[in-house]
């Protein structure tokens, strides 16, 4: 008789998934961790995208009367003012190019000389992108007529040779840009996972 009134065991059961399965709720936690850190790189990389050459005066492949008194390049990103170069060559090979680049806004601005020759004139222009790595490129455009004023004295040049100091400039925008703060995202998710693991599993030998 005191064997049949004893008092059931009143322990939960603990399910049998849970028993084959003790990391099933850190696994889905490491899961939305890993997630959440591919959206955080996925968005950096977005925003360290070079700025753009978006427009220039004159306009590339154009031909012009006289040759300005400024070329402009127009940019998607401000610019950095350190570095920037722009050569305005002629068909001989003459630089007309008049002082440093002029920076304002998403502008930089190119003061020319006087006395230009009419013919084809190539640009070469280099700039530093807003993400301190180094931009370059080329384009080219034509005058009809000659400029009335005596060019200064003549300064012959040619192709920029720019190897050495893009290398200089990219190294030193790699030190900088090196994304410590991920690295120390990744650290901390990566010991939340690991404190879920062991939570689940103290939680199911408490359970046993």
């Amino acid at each position: 008789m005191a064997a049949l009134l004893q008092t059931p065991s009143l322990r939960p059961a603990t399910p049998s998934g849970l028993r084959k399965h003790p990391f099933r709720a850190a696994a889905a936690g490491l899961l939305a961790v890993l997630l959440a850190l591919a959206a955080l790189v996925g968005a950096g990389g977005a925003a360290s995208a070079h700025d753009e050459l978006v427009g220039t005066t004159p306009a590339e492949g154009t031909t012009i009367d006289v040759l300005p008194p400024t070329l402009e390049l127009a940019f998607s990103s401000v610019p950095s003012g350190i570095g920037s170069q722009v050569q305005v060559l002629d068909e001989a090979g003459e630089d007309w190019a008049d002082g440093p680049v002029e920076i304002v806004d998403r502008t930089a601005t190119q003061a020319l000389r006087a006395g230009a020759p009419a013919g084809e004139y190539t640009v070469n222009w280099r700039v530093v992108s807003s993400d301190s790595h180094p931009i370059e490129g080329t384009f080219a455009f034509t005058t009809q007529q000659g400029g009335t004023t005596v060019p200064d004295a003549a300064t012959t040049a040619g192709p920029m040779d720019t190897r050495e100091d893009v290398t200089n400039e990219t190294q030193t925008a790699g030190v900088s840009d090196f994304p410590w703060s991920i690295i120390l995202m990744i650290a901390a998710l990566v010991a939340i996972a690991v404190a879920l693991a062991i939570t689940a599993r103290r939680r199911l030998g408490a359970s046993r």
